[in-house]
């Protein structure tokens, strides 16, 4: 569905326990003994009619019949009676305004599946949010609100963990509770009738109380939503996915959506435990080397051996801080790992951080340490904490033997995780660095590709409708490649050519583009083993590609290091991808992908036609939205924005006067990096739409002279407007073009209302609103006006 009512779970102000019990062993007595021994300290009900009468109530409040005797709408309800009873529990609650329901019990026959149809049927009236059925909770734990039947009382800590299991989710909760480790929000999914994934994700990209996610699921629901949310999360905090079952024959396909969202994907439990610990105390790495510390040589051997293990890097010091080093501690050797010698003292300890501090280069600093005599645990574990600002780039400490529970709290207090092994540290940092890396390769731009021409894509789709009218499904031969020809593509048969047919391959490259049932249309790329006796390479794509996506899919090949020039491949499944994009009548195909040393060719290209095919869990670039127009003598293009717009777009806000970027983002701005241009740009047309207008400089490329920007809400109820022109532009009618057109855009998805912003000194843009029709109203700021406009 979406995020709507899900701050009433993980937000609640009041509860009420339908079906609360004192029966030993009941689900209404596990679920109320937690909600109390939680410690909630906002209104609580109890409701269940055969302890009505009991003169004491529970635990000093009172026991109500029915839930219609309630004094007021509960925030959250949890329901521990029968399915038969949902339904009307549901439809009662929706009116009175309660806002979110935890169905505690299980769905086992088909008379059961009916009552919960009837409920969620009740709910959809009053957006009234059912977690559930079989859910063992939703926990904030900063709240004291322990809603449902976990094993434990969580924690409050930085963590957000969201499990389709219960098992696991009460495994984890318990782990946790033994190490002081905390979540700030636990939500055991269920059923997922309503709340799935999707929306917890979505609802947790922008908690300011969750530093980090950890997922544990086995499949996925609504495939676009749950991409569009894991995008959206992983772009703010590191997301990590926890999935069974790798031997399933899909499971290459969930690798592949998890990276194209960001997330990081963890192999085994054990893992995901560790970043509790990380993840939920510590920084995120902002290196990808470290630096050991340690007493020891051979635990410094044992350490590094770990790092290299985990893919790892030591980092390499600078000529400069080895000198630091050197006159800090003359008798140690600088270097790394940093072997302090036997009788190092915790002061050794700190002085080598401080030497590190002002290198940024030397990385993250791991402290491997063991008790000795003249370094207790403890001592070491104190001079971390008074230590810790000088390393800006992140602490880690692993201690042999472990630290009191006293001592674990005050480092945990302090930013500094604390892991049992050097292996389960070492592993821990990597995945920090793929969460960086991995984040980093979706904010890079793509290498621009050759622009398909209208008429060749009009062309293409014709071919694929002509064909569907003559009652043809399939083109092969010669038709398959009329058809992808258009998008550049060219296909080699044998014999055609001598001096082709005289070219080794690099490889061979077997293509399938299918619909599957969880995400939509995807690409799977096999390429055979380079020994013949290992397994062939299987990868999946999740389309639309570009030139970074596809490159990110080529080097995962051990073919790669062969080509002499990488870009014929990643152009020709940055085409395929394109094909499959702008003709939506291709339901499959099949062909080799014959990589030569400098070219790349198709070879027995076989497709599959259809008047329609699933939706892409990522949505493409809507070409629809495409228009080019006659303005003042110059021919205006109004495009949907594209990661390749990242320079224009620079040009653009470098060109505005200090005066309009203060107007326009409310502050004084002098200029964006990288990543925030990227942010500008690469956006997720599923929730956000930025339409540019452009026209070709002279040396035809293409110049940006303004944009305007819509960002929907999950539940697409508003959608937020900004737009900006080029100063010596204004007054020439393209801010009015271009608001006109995102309304409609907003219009056609059914969003309901349009706001936005201005400075009350921004006299053109208050009058520019008026003119498309919003309404001026004042906000809570003096010195900003808001604009509201209804689309329905």
């Amino acid at each position: 569905m979406t995020v709507r009512n899900l701050d009433a779970l993980f937000q609640p102000k009041s509860i009420a326990v339908i079906g609360a019990s004192r029966r030993p062993g009941s689900v209404g007595e596990m679920v109320w003994r937690r909600v109390i021994e939680g410690g909630f300290t906002g209104p609580l009900w109890a409701v269940n009619p055969h302890h009505a009468n009991y003169a004491e109530g529970f635990d000093g409040r009172p026991v109500l019949s029915d839930a219609g005797d309630l004094p007021e709408a509960p925030t959250v309800a949890m329901i521990c009676t029968r399915p038969a009873t949902w339904p009307s529990l549901v439809h009662r609650l929706g009116g009175m305004g309660t806002r979110a329901a935890i169905l505690v019990g299980e769905v086992r026959d088909a008379d059961d599946h009916a009552h919960l149809r009837h409920a969620l049927a009740a709910a959809r009236p009053h957006l009234l949010r059912i977690v559930g059925p079989g859910s063992v909770g939703v926990i904030t734990p900063a709240l004291n609100a322990q809603l449902g039947a976990a094993a434990t009382v969580a924690r409050p800590g930085g963590v957000a963990w969201v499990s389709q299991s219960n098992a696991l989710t009460n495994a984890v909760l318990r782990w946790a509770d033994r190490r002081g480790l905390g979540f700030s929000h636990a939500i055991a999914l269920g059923g997922e009738a309503d709340v799935d994934a999707g929306d917890v994700l979505d609802y947790l990209a922008s908690d300011p109380s969750t530093r980090a996610i950890l997922l544990e699921l086995d499949s996925v629901r609504a495939a676009r939503k749950f991409m569009s949310a894991a995008r959206a999360a992983a772009r703010n905090k590191p997301v990590l996915a926890l999935r069974s079952g790798r031997d399933d024959p899909g499971d290459a396909l969930y690798t592949a959506a998890f990276r194209r969202a960001g997330m990081v994907r963890v192999d085994t439990l054990d893992d995901l435990l560790d970043e509790i610990e990380t993840l939920g105390v510590g920084r995120v790495a902002a290196s990808d080397t470290a630096t050991l510390i340690t007493s020891d040589r051979g635990v410094a051997t044992l350490a590094r051996d770990a790092f290299n293990m985990a893919g790892d890097t030591l980092a390499g010091w600078p000529d400069d801080a080895r000198a630091a080093m050197r006159a800090a501690l003359p008798h140690v050797e600088p270097g790394n790992p940093l072997v302090l010698g036997e009788t190092a003292t915790p002061e050794d300890f700190a002085l080598a951080m401080q030497t590190l501090g002002p290198y940024p280069k030397t990385g993250t600093v791991f402290v491997v340490h063991g008790p000795t005599h003249s370094a207790p645990v403890e001592d070491v574990a104190r001079t971390l904490i008074e230590n810790q600002r000088v390393a800006y780039r992140g602490v880690l400490a692993c201690f042999f033997g472990g630290v009191d529970a006293a001592m674990r709290d005050a480092l945990h207090a302090h930013g500094i995780p604390v892991h049992t092994t050097p292996r389960r540290l070492a592993r821990a940092f990597t995945r920090l660095v793929d969460y960086r890396l991995g984040r980093a390769l979706l904010m890079q731009t793509p290498e621009g590709t050759p622009a398909q021409r209208a008429d060749a894509i009009e062309a293409a789709q014709a071919l694929a409708r002509e064909a569907l009218a003559a009652g043809q499904s399939e083109l092969t031969g010669e038709a398959a490649s009329k058809l992808l020809g258009l998008f550049g593509l060219r296909t080699w048969t044998p014999g055609e050519s001598v001096t082709l047919d005289a070219v080794e391959p690099v490889v061979e490259v077997a293509v399938e583009f299918r619909d599957d049932e969880n995400f939509g249309p995807v690409f799977h790329f096999v390429a055979p083993s380079m020994d013949g006796s290992s397994p062939p390479l299987r990868v999946y794509g999740l389309p639309p590609l570009n030139p970074t996506l596809a490159r990110d899919i080529v080097t995962q090949s051990p073919h790669a290091h062969r080509l002499s020039t990488p870009e014929p491949p990643l152009i020709a499944l940055t085409e395929l991808s394109q094909a499959v994009c702008d003709v939506s009548e291709i339901v499959g195909m099949e062909l080799t992908l014959r990589v030569l040393p400098a070219e790349t060719l198709l070879a027995a290209p076989r497709l599959r036609l259809a008047a329609k095919r699933s939706r892409f869990a990522i949505m493409p670039y809507p070409r629809r939205l495409e228009e080019t127009l006659d303005w003042f003598g110059q021919r205006l293009t109004i495009r949907p924005i594209r990661p390749e717009d990242e320079e224009p777009h620079r040009a653009l806000i470098a060109s505005m006067t200090p005066e309009d970027l203060r107007l326009r983002f409310f502050s004084a701005v002098r200029s964006f990096d990288h990543t925030q241009l990227a942010r500008m740009t690469q956006i997720d047309y599923d929730r956000e739409m930025a339409l540019i207008a452009t026209v070709e400089d002279e040396d035809g490329k293409p110049r940006t002279l303004g944009v305007v920007r819509a960002v929907t809400d999950p539940d697409n109820e508003t959608a937020e407007f900004a737009v900006t022109v080029l100063s010596g532009l204004k007054g020439r009618g393209l801010g009015h073009m271009l608001m006109e057109r995102i309304i409609a855009y907003a219009r056609s998805r059914g969003t309901h209302w349009m706001l936005g912003e201005a400075l009350r000194e921004n006299t053109p843009m208050i009058r520019l609103a008026r003119s498309v029709g919003f309404t001026v109203t004042p906000t809570e700021d003096p010195g900003v006006v808001g604009f509201r406009m209804p689309l329905e």
